[in-house]
């Protein structure tokens, strides 16, 4: 074989090589469950997302969200800029350690407040079996919202759902005032949402929670594959 004919092909095989490098990174990119869902998170960076209420860290990590507490911060927040009204959300989360607590906003707002303002409004809560995960909390708005973790009885306020130190997959349907929360295919909650609180929270932004822990930690959760599909008319109505 010639030089030139030599040079030639391996000028040929590196350009089909480079030319495949952005066909596998599109394939190992973020795959919404159809094309009515938007894909919250790239699976890259934190383009789209802003931190809010306190010192915690986020970063990106193998396709994951991951928050990181520090101590002496008070809750933090990883805040989309976009904010939704009716949707169907789902998600994936991982806590590296069952002393660690979390929780995902949903229609949450900002007010006045240190590192850029107090993020309140309804959290799906996120925390070890067995345990209330799942459940509605008003953060900074009023406490537990679903009914069941205010009840003396175990076999009501908890549940084993959630798998420790594992991936688990939450789903969660707000429409109106109802919101529903489902986790690896178990429905958990199935709340009418308080009139008051609904009517300053009647849309929001999405938000990732690190919770405060003192000085303990520190302690990481994890987060995937967040997509969301607006819903409307006849969607909203199932």
């Amino acid at each position: 074989m010639s030089l030139v004919r030599s040079f030639t092909t391996c000028l040929t095989a590196l350009g089909l090589w480079v030319a495949a490098v952005p066909l596998a990174r599109a394939a190992d990119a973020p795959q919404p469950p159809g094309k009515e869902w938007k894909v919250l998170f790239n699976g890259e960076n934190l383009d789209g997302w802003k931190i809010r209420s306190g010192k915690a860290k986020y970063r990106v990590e193998d396709g994951a969200i991951v928050g990181t507490t520090v101590a002496g911060s008070p809750n933090t927040f990883l805040i989309s800029d976009e904010e939704f009204a009716d949707f169907e959300l789902r998600f994936e989360v991982l806590l590296d350690d069952n002393e660690l607590n979390s929780g995902v906003q949903i229609r949450s707002k900002v007010r006045d407040g240190e590192y850029q303002g107090r993020v309140y409004g309804p959290q799906v809560e996120i925390e070890a079996s067995p345990g209330q995960a799942g459940y509605i909390y008003g953060e900074a708005a009023g406490g537990w919202q679903s009914p069941e973790p205010t009840s003396d009885d175990p076999k009501i306020n908890q549940h084993s759902h959630f798998k420790n130190q594992q991936w688990n997959e939450f789903r969660v349907r707000a429409v109106g005032r109802k919101i529903e929360t489902w986790i690896n295919g178990h429905q958990i909650a199935d709340l009418t949402y308080d009139q008051a609180r609904y009517d300053d929270n009647p849309r929001g932004v999405i938000g990732l929670q690190v919770h405060g822990v003192g000085d303990r930690g520190p302690y990481e959760v994890r987060w995937r594959n967040l997509f969301i599909k607006p819903l409307e008319g006849e969607a909203a109505e199932r």
